[in-house]
């Protein structure tokens, strides 16, 4: 009776990704009502500088209140039926801020942006432009584990993972881009193009110049696409470890001689305000490109989902006031720099490592000193330990396609610096009760350990019937 779309499984909700969040949902940490909940790691969402936002809109009702500086109501304005294009004055003041977050080293044009609803319409709008069902976009791990659904589950694209290596920090190579693309040959899938994140989620760092020269000279030679997608780069609070630098300016810098037009249009950006300004309900993002084709035929689809025309109006105004936006731009790294390091010394304490990182909300972090295993199946195993036991939504590295078990990924931007405190006090306790297990005990002690296991092993039974289905059986690496 219904369509063969929605009675399969390749949305991906049954990615540990996605189960994490629906048990935090069931029991949620509150520091007064439920101290004993779960604490949302999962979530990459900028928290940290929302009284900057709020004083803003404090000291500028008329923004929010949708009139003009001179008092003139443009409510009627807005509220009359909009075409697809978007708010002039809007697209005008986000390519001005995506230029002064790459250092005014590259320009965009308003007239090659399209905006959508969120980056999640942007990805997927892309994709049905680039690609057609059955053909295929290299994607470098570990990547967002949204992408299965964003990229995949309504345009019939297939994803080839471009297998990235901790031993390098997870960097792509020349061999690791020629091997990707020798599998989807092998698999009969067109590779239509590489999507990058930069800076990368789960990493938390910015992709290299060398990385992006690498790229560009692959999509060169394959005659393929770049999708880069920069909805974190306004994150960057660390400018040693590189700096960020744009696929726009990658390509703006070399000199491709005759060809350098035509690579242009083979390059497209992904943006969004969901994570550098902290505004992911306004659902605000965009394409750019230098394809006229593709604007075209994106600006089209972008009819299925477009941005409300109070929030362009808010949001303009907002972007429009350069003092505010310097101040917002610079606290809001500050902030995002210092929350980062209490994060990554409270794992150390424990003796947890994380990848070093410059960008982004989160923290791409080293749990294998505490596998009972080298394997998937043990990484799964604490995974559900750390959510039912520990009372932590953390996302595993399978759920982000990682080639190597152990890895998980932490967010730290969403919450308060106690409930972080909190989340950290919990992981030291858990790591030091494992390190404790991990010594031969003598015979009382043993049959302590029993006893907790029995009620422990009856307390996960229904939780481990939920969530029987592995995100990567051993037979899969």
């Amino acid at each position: 009776m219904l369509s063969r779309k929605i009675s399969s499984d390749s949305h991906g909700q049954d990615s540990s990704y996605f189960l994490g969040w629906m048990e935090f949902e069931k029991n949620p940490y509150d520091e007064a009502k439920n101290p004993n909940g779960i604490i949302q790691m999962g979530l990459a969402e900028n928290q940290l500088s929302f009284d900057l936002l709020e004083s803003w809109l404090a000291d500028n009702p008329d923004a929010i209140g949708l009139m003009r500086s001179d008092g003139e109501s443009v409510f009627k304005e807005l509220a009359l039926f909009q075409d697809y294009h978007g708010l002039p004055a809007f697209k005008n003041e986000l390519v001005e801020f995506m230029a002064k977050l790459r250092g005014n080293k590259v320009k965009f044009d308003p007239n090659k942006l399209v905006l959508t609803a969120g980056a999640t319409s942007a990805n997927e709008t892309l994709m049905f432009c680039l690609a057609d069902p059955g053909d295929a976009f290299l994607l470098p791990t570990p990547y967002y584990p949204g992408f299965d659904r964003d990229l995949k589950w309504r345009t019939g694209v297939e994803i080839v993972p471009i297998h990235c290596s901790s031993s390098n920090g997870f960097r792509i190579t020349s061999s690791a881009l020629e091997d990707a693309y020798l599998q989807a040959q092998d698999q009969g899938l067109k590779v239509k193009g590489v999507l990058i994140t930069n800076p990368s989620n789960p990493l938390g760092t910015t992709v290299t110049r060398g990385e992006l020269d690498l790229l560009i000279d692959f999509a060169v030679a394959k005659e393929i696409h770049i999708v880069s997608d920069e909805i974190y780069s306004g994150t960057v609070f660390d400018d040693d470890e590189p700096s960020f630098v744009s696929i726009a300016e990658a390509v703006n810098d070399r000199d491709l001689g005759g060809a350098s037009e035509s690579v242009r249009t083979l390059v497209h950006i992904v943006y969004s305000l969901s994570k550098d300004l902290g505004v992911p309900g306004f659902r605000v993002g965009m394409i750019y490109s230098e394809d006229e084709e593709v604007v075209s035929a994106a600006t089209k689809m972008s009819s299925f989902g477009l941005i409300s025309s109070q929030t362009q109006y808010t949001l303009s105004r907002m972007l429009s006031d350069e003092k505010f936006m310097r101040k917002y731009v610079g606290e809001n790294r500050k902030r995002l720099k210092k929350r980062k390091e209490m994060l990554v010394s409270g794992l150390k304490g424990a003796g947890i490592k994380c990848l070093k990182s410059n960008a982004c909300l989160y923290c791409w972090v080293d749990m294998r000193v505490l596998l009972r295993s080298n394997t998937f199946e043990a990484e799964k195993e604490l995974w559900k330990r750390v959510v039912y036991e520990v009372g932590l939504n953390i996302s595993p590295g399978s759920s982000c396609h990682c080639s190597e078990p152990g890895w998980f990924r932490m967010c730290f931007a969403n919450m308060s610096e106690e409930t972080l405190h909190v989340a950290i006090e919990r992981l030291i306790a858990f790591a030091e009760s494992i390190k404790k297990a991990n010594v031969k005990p003598n015979n009382k002690q043993l049959s302590s350990l029993l006893v907790r296991n029995y009620s422990r092993t009856r307390s996960l039974t229904r939780w481990v019937v939920q969530l029987g289905s592995d995100d990567h059986r051993e037979t899969d690496r």
